[in-house]
Protein backbone atom coordinates (compact mmCIF):
# COMPACT_ATOMS: atom_id res chain seq x y z
CA UNK A 1 0.00 0.00 0.00
CA UNK A 2 1.66 3.29 -1.09
CA UNK A 3 2.28 5.92 1.59
CA UNK A 4 2.13 9.58 0.50
CA UNK A 5 4.66 10.89 3.00
CA UNK A 6 4.55 14.43 1.57
CA UNK A 7 1.11 14.72 3.20
CA UNK A 8 2.82 14.85 6.59
CA UNK A 9 5.68 17.20 5.66
CA UNK A 10 5.59 20.72 7.09
CA UNK A 11 6.03 23.30 4.30
CA UNK A 12 9.24 25.30 4.39
CA UNK A 13 9.01 28.98 5.22
CA UNK A 14 5.44 28.78 6.49
CA UNK A 15 3.67 30.97 8.99
CA UNK A 16 2.67 29.82 12.47
CA UNK A 17 1.51 26.23 12.34
CA UNK A 18 -1.69 25.28 14.17
CA UNK A 19 -1.38 21.66 15.21
CA UNK A 20 -5.13 21.46 15.81
CA UNK A 21 -5.46 21.37 12.01
CA UNK A 22 -3.14 18.39 11.69
CA UNK A 23 -4.58 14.93 12.20
CA UNK A 24 -3.46 12.72 15.07
CA UNK A 25 -5.08 9.71 13.39
CA UNK A 26 -5.52 8.79 9.72
CA UNK A 27 -7.01 5.78 7.96
CA UNK A 28 -4.87 2.66 8.51
CA UNK A 29 -2.11 2.21 5.97
CA UNK A 30 -2.37 -1.55 6.42
CA UNK A 31 -5.19 -4.07 6.01
CA UNK A 32 -4.57 -6.03 9.20
CA UNK A 33 -1.82 -6.97 11.64
CA UNK A 34 -0.20 -9.40 9.22
CA UNK A 35 -0.12 -6.80 6.46
CA UNK A 36 1.38 -4.25 8.86
CA UNK A 37 4.12 -6.66 9.92
CA UNK A 38 4.85 -7.55 6.30
CA UNK A 39 5.15 -3.90 5.29
CA UNK A 40 7.31 -2.98 8.26
CA UNK A 41 9.55 -6.00 7.73
CA UNK A 42 10.10 -4.98 4.11
CA UNK A 43 11.04 -1.44 5.17
CA UNK A 44 13.35 -2.72 7.92
CA UNK A 45 15.19 -4.91 5.39
CA UNK A 46 15.36 -2.03 2.90
CA UNK A 47 16.81 0.25 5.58
CA UNK A 48 19.40 -2.36 6.58
CA UNK A 49 20.61 -2.55 2.97
CA UNK A 50 20.70 1.23 2.69
CA UNK A 51 22.68 1.53 5.90
CA UNK A 52 25.33 -0.81 4.51
CA UNK A 53 25.56 1.35 1.40
CA UNK A 54 25.65 4.54 3.49
CA UNK A 55 28.59 3.14 5.46
CA UNK A 56 30.48 1.96 2.39
CA UNK A 57 29.90 5.19 0.43
CA UNK A 58 31.12 7.19 3.44
CA UNK A 59 30.08 10.62 2.11
CA UNK A 60 26.83 11.18 3.96
CA UNK A 61 25.50 10.86 7.50
CA UNK A 62 21.86 10.70 8.59
CA UNK A 63 20.47 12.46 11.66
CA UNK A 64 16.98 11.49 12.82
CA UNK A 65 15.30 13.75 15.39
CA UNK A 66 12.22 12.65 17.33
CA UNK A 67 10.11 15.05 19.38
CA UNK A 68 6.73 14.46 20.98
CA UNK A 69 4.59 14.80 24.04
CA UNK A 70 4.99 12.03 26.61
CA UNK A 71 3.60 8.60 25.65
CA UNK A 72 3.54 9.41 21.93
CA UNK A 73 5.64 6.35 21.12
CA UNK A 74 9.11 7.68 20.30
CA UNK A 75 10.86 4.71 21.89
CA UNK A 76 8.61 2.25 20.06
CA UNK A 77 9.19 3.89 16.68
CA UNK A 78 12.95 3.82 17.18
CA UNK A 79 12.88 0.21 18.39
CA UNK A 80 10.75 -1.17 15.55
CA UNK A 81 11.90 0.92 12.59
CA UNK A 82 15.61 0.56 13.40
CA UNK A 83 15.42 -3.10 14.43
CA UNK A 84 17.39 -4.32 11.41
CA UNK A 85 20.13 -1.70 11.53
CA UNK A 86 23.68 -2.76 12.38
CA UNK A 87 24.38 -1.32 15.87
CA UNK A 88 27.94 -0.48 14.79
CA UNK A 89 26.61 2.06 12.33
CA UNK A 90 23.94 3.66 14.48
CA UNK A 91 23.84 5.53 17.79
CA UNK A 92 20.85 6.71 19.85
CA UNK A 93 21.10 9.65 22.23
CA UNK A 94 18.40 10.72 24.67
CA UNK A 95 18.67 14.26 25.98
CA UNK A 96 17.09 14.93 29.35
CA UNK A 97 17.89 17.56 31.97
CA UNK A 98 21.26 19.15 31.13
CA UNK A 99 24.19 18.55 33.44
CA UNK A 100 26.07 21.31 35.28
CA UNK A 101 28.83 21.14 32.65
CA UNK A 102 26.33 21.37 29.78
CA UNK A 103 24.69 24.42 31.34
CA UNK A 104 28.03 26.22 31.12
CA UNK A 105 27.87 26.10 27.31
CA UNK A 106 25.48 27.35 24.63
CA UNK A 107 22.29 25.38 24.10
CA UNK A 108 23.60 23.53 21.02
CA UNK A 109 26.86 22.35 22.61
CA UNK A 110 25.78 19.07 24.16
CA UNK A 111 23.96 17.80 21.07
CA UNK A 112 26.68 18.90 18.63
CA UNK A 113 29.09 16.49 20.34
CA UNK A 114 26.75 13.61 19.46
CA UNK A 115 26.31 14.26 15.74
CA UNK A 116 26.82 11.18 13.55
CA UNK A 117 30.03 10.60 11.61
CA UNK A 118 29.96 10.14 7.85
CA UNK A 119 28.59 6.74 6.96
CA UNK A 120 26.53 6.47 10.15
CA UNK A 121 23.01 7.11 11.44
CA UNK A 122 22.46 9.22 14.55
CA UNK A 123 19.17 9.30 16.42
CA UNK A 124 18.18 12.04 18.85
CA UNK A 125 15.36 11.00 21.18
CA UNK A 126 14.53 14.60 22.07
CA UNK A 127 17.12 17.13 21.00
CA UNK A 128 18.20 20.76 20.96
CA UNK A 129 14.56 21.52 20.17
CA UNK A 130 13.82 21.10 23.86
CA UNK A 131 15.38 24.55 24.22
CA UNK A 132 12.49 26.13 22.30
CA UNK A 133 9.82 23.82 23.71
CA UNK A 134 10.01 22.91 27.41
CA UNK A 135 12.17 25.97 28.12
CA UNK A 136 9.58 28.15 26.42
CA UNK A 137 6.69 26.63 28.37
CA UNK A 138 8.71 26.83 31.59
CA UNK A 139 10.86 29.97 31.18
CA UNK A 140 12.10 29.66 34.76
CA UNK A 141 14.52 27.05 33.37
CA UNK A 142 16.39 29.90 31.69
CA UNK A 143 17.63 31.08 35.07
CA UNK A 144 19.89 28.03 35.33
CA UNK A 145 21.49 28.74 31.94
CA UNK A 146 23.38 31.83 33.08
CA UNK A 147 22.66 33.74 29.88
CA UNK A 148 23.63 37.41 29.52
CA UNK A 149 20.70 39.59 30.50
CA UNK A 150 20.31 40.99 26.99
CA UNK A 151 20.17 37.47 25.50
CA UNK A 152 17.55 36.03 27.87
CA UNK A 153 14.59 38.15 26.86
CA UNK A 154 11.58 36.36 25.37
CA UNK A 155 10.07 36.56 22.78
CA UNK A 156 13.19 37.58 20.85
CA UNK A 157 15.11 34.73 22.46
CA UNK A 158 13.00 32.10 20.68
CA UNK A 159 13.49 33.63 17.24
CA UNK A 160 17.21 33.89 17.91
CA UNK A 161 17.30 30.19 18.79
CA UNK A 162 15.28 29.31 15.69
CA UNK A 163 17.86 31.20 13.65
CA UNK A 164 20.71 29.32 15.34
CA UNK A 165 19.02 25.97 14.72
CA UNK A 166 18.37 26.78 11.06
CA UNK A 167 21.99 27.83 10.60
CA UNK A 168 23.24 24.62 12.22
CA UNK A 169 21.01 22.38 10.11
CA UNK A 170 21.98 24.17 6.91
CA UNK A 171 25.64 23.77 7.85
CA UNK A 172 25.12 20.05 8.47
CA UNK A 173 23.36 19.58 5.14
CA UNK A 174 26.12 21.37 3.22
CA UNK A 175 28.65 19.05 4.84
CA UNK A 176 26.83 15.82 4.04
CA UNK A 177 24.54 15.21 7.03
CA UNK A 178 20.92 14.72 6.03
CA UNK A 179 18.52 15.78 8.78
CA UNK A 180 15.00 14.36 9.16
CA UNK A 181 12.77 15.56 11.99
CA UNK A 182 9.64 13.79 13.24
CA UNK A 183 6.98 15.20 15.55
CA UNK A 184 4.80 12.33 16.72
CA UNK A 185 1.42 14.06 16.93
CA UNK A 186 -0.60 12.49 19.76
CA UNK A 187 -4.08 13.58 20.83
CA UNK A 188 -4.64 14.55 24.43
CA UNK A 189 -7.29 11.84 24.81
CA UNK A 190 -5.00 9.12 23.43
CA UNK A 191 -2.28 10.26 25.82
CA UNK A 192 -4.72 9.94 28.71
CA UNK A 193 -5.58 6.37 27.66
CA UNK A 194 -1.91 5.44 27.44
CA UNK A 195 -1.17 6.92 30.85
CA UNK A 196 -4.05 4.94 32.35
CA UNK A 197 -2.72 1.79 30.69
CA UNK A 198 0.65 2.43 32.35
CA UNK A 199 -0.99 2.74 35.73
CA UNK A 200 -2.95 -0.47 35.17
CA UNK A 201 0.17 -2.46 34.24
CA UNK A 202 2.54 -3.09 37.19
CA UNK A 203 5.40 -3.62 34.75
CA UNK A 204 4.89 -0.09 33.40
CA UNK A 205 4.09 1.83 36.59
CA UNK A 206 7.65 3.12 36.70
CA UNK A 207 7.12 5.01 33.44
CA UNK A 208 4.56 7.34 35.01
CA UNK A 209 5.65 10.45 36.92
CA UNK A 210 4.03 13.55 38.37
CA UNK A 211 5.63 15.49 35.54
CA UNK A 212 3.33 13.62 33.15
CA UNK A 213 0.32 15.22 34.82
CA UNK A 214 2.01 18.61 34.86
CA UNK A 215 2.64 18.33 31.14
CA UNK A 216 -1.05 17.74 30.48
CA UNK A 217 -1.95 20.91 32.36
CA UNK A 218 0.27 22.87 29.96
CA UNK A 219 -1.01 21.16 26.80
CA UNK A 220 -2.15 24.36 24.99
CA UNK A 221 1.18 26.06 25.69
CA UNK A 222 3.10 23.05 24.38
CA UNK A 223 1.00 22.88 21.22
CA UNK A 224 1.70 26.54 20.53
CA UNK A 225 5.42 26.10 21.20
CA UNK A 226 5.57 23.06 18.91
CA UNK A 227 3.59 24.85 16.21
CA UNK A 228 5.91 27.84 16.24
CA UNK A 229 9.05 25.68 16.27
CA UNK A 230 7.95 23.44 13.41
CA UNK A 231 6.88 26.38 11.24
CA UNK A 232 10.09 28.32 11.90
CA UNK A 233 12.53 25.44 11.35
CA UNK A 234 11.07 23.19 8.66
CA UNK A 235 13.18 23.65 5.55
CA UNK A 236 13.85 21.95 2.24
CA UNK A 237 17.10 20.51 3.57
CA UNK A 238 15.88 19.68 7.12
CA UNK A 239 12.12 19.05 6.98
CA UNK A 240 9.72 18.39 9.80
CA UNK A 241 7.11 15.63 9.49
CA UNK A 242 3.98 15.73 11.63
CA UNK A 243 3.29 12.02 12.08
CA UNK A 244 -0.20 11.02 13.30
CA UNK A 245 0.66 9.00 16.40
CA UNK A 246 -2.65 7.80 17.82
CA UNK A 247 -2.12 4.62 15.77
CA UNK A 248 1.36 3.32 16.61
CA UNK A 249 1.51 1.00 13.61
CA UNK A 250 0.71 3.80 11.19
CA UNK A 251 3.34 6.03 12.78
CA UNK A 252 6.03 3.37 12.35
CA UNK A 253 5.15 2.79 8.70
CA UNK A 254 5.21 6.51 7.92
CA UNK A 255 8.56 7.11 9.63
CA UNK A 256 10.18 4.09 8.00
CA UNK A 257 9.01 5.17 4.55
CA UNK A 258 10.34 8.73 4.98
CA UNK A 259 13.75 7.41 6.05
CA UNK A 260 14.13 4.82 3.30
CA UNK A 261 12.89 7.18 0.58
CA UNK A 262 15.36 9.83 1.72
CA UNK A 263 18.30 7.42 1.65
CA UNK A 264 17.19 6.09 -1.74
CA UNK A 265 17.36 9.65 -3.08
CA UNK A 266 21.05 10.01 -2.29
CA UNK A 267 23.52 9.25 -5.05
CA UNK A 268 25.41 6.52 -3.26
CA UNK A 269 27.44 3.62 -4.58
CA UNK A 270 29.87 1.03 -3.31
CA UNK A 271 33.54 1.99 -3.68
CA UNK A 272 35.31 0.83 -6.81
CA UNK A 273 37.66 -2.08 -6.00
CA UNK A 274 41.34 -1.17 -5.99
CA UNK A 275 42.14 -4.34 -7.95
CA UNK A 276 41.58 -5.19 -11.60
CA UNK A 277 39.29 -8.11 -12.58
CA UNK A 278 42.35 -10.20 -13.48
CA UNK A 279 43.93 -9.53 -10.09
CA UNK A 280 40.70 -10.49 -8.34
CA UNK A 281 40.64 -13.75 -10.28
CA UNK A 282 44.22 -14.39 -9.23
CA UNK A 283 43.33 -13.79 -5.57
CA UNK A 284 40.43 -16.21 -5.90
CA UNK A 285 42.71 -18.81 -7.44
CA UNK A 286 45.23 -18.46 -4.61
CA UNK A 287 42.54 -18.73 -1.93
CA UNK A 288 41.05 -21.86 -3.47
CA UNK A 289 44.51 -23.41 -3.69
Amino acid sequence: MPIATETFRVPAGGDRLKLSRWATRVAPLYRDKDDYEEQLDAQVKRLAEQQGLLYAHNRYALLLIFQAMDAAGKDGVIKHVMSGVNPQGCQVFSFKHPSAQELEHDFLWRTTQCLPERGRIGIFNRSYYEEVLIVRVHPEILKAQNLPREAARPPHLWQQRFDSINALERHLHLNGTRVLKFFLHLSREEQRERFLARLDDPAKNWKFTRDDLAGRECWPQYMRAYGDALAATSSEHAPWYVVPADDKRNARLIVSRVITDTLAGLKMSYPTPAWSPDELKDFRRQLKA
